[in-house]
């Protein structure tokens, strides 16, 4: 076995999932003015409160990836661009994808949009909610709504990939959010480069 991500990465990419599904369902509810959603945090208000907060967490979370995942993600080479073009070999058993480092060209490019529209919606979020004892900020508003709502359905369609990505597709990687590690001969297939650095 190999140790593919620490307990502290565990533990924030389930914070960031838990508290993700809590702001889509109260998101839904808000937007769509669901009463049922909304008698299940308690009325709208109380919902209001538990998506600021949980928007906060999400954002805390999201901002310490940034020390290990982005250096790992702006390291884009010429194997990285061959891999996509190929797509990853998934359209293809006979395609011949190149070695890529301990997270692949697809990884990459899904991190970007989650820190990027995460970046957008906590931003745009935290102005929403301060709007009320805060006049200046009217102006921008509706900006700010435009955006959060761009923003949130960008997850709702990159998240689903990810979960699909992570479980269906590459069956064995749902276990590295778990566990922290994974078999040898697993990771050299996905991860030729990164294995190789770590002496295996």
């Amino acid at each position: 076995m190999i140790k593919k991500v620490t307990g502290l990465e565990i533990f924030i990419h389930w914070t960031m999932a838990i508290s993700f599904f809590i702001l889509v369902i109260s998101g839904f509810g808000f937007m769509f003015k669901m009463e049922q959603i909304g008698s299940a945090f308690g009325g709208f208000a109380q919902m209001r409160n538990i998506h600021n907060w949980a928007g906060l967490v999400f954002a805390g979370a999201l901002f310490l990836t940034i020390f290990h995942y982005l250096p790992v993600a702006l390291k884009f080479s010429s194997d990285d661009v061959a891999w996509l073009l190929k797509g990853g070999g998934y359209f293809s058993k006979k395609a011949h994808v190149p070695p890529q480092d301990e997270i692949n060209a697809g990884q990459k490019l899904l991190y970007f949009a989650v820190l990027f529209s995460g970046i957008a919606i906590a931003a745009t979020g935290i102005i929403i909610w301060l709007r009320p004892n805060m006049a200046d900020l009217n102006n921008v508003v509706p900006l700010s709504f435009l955006i959060h709502n761009i923003s949130f359905v960008i997850y709702l369609i990159v998240v689903p990939i990810h979960i699909y990505m992570a479980t269906l597709a590459n069956p064995g990687t749902l276990r590295i959010m778990i566990s922290g590690s994974v078999p040898v001969e697993w990771a050299r297939k996905r991860h030729a480069k990164w294995v190789q650095k770590m002496g295996y």
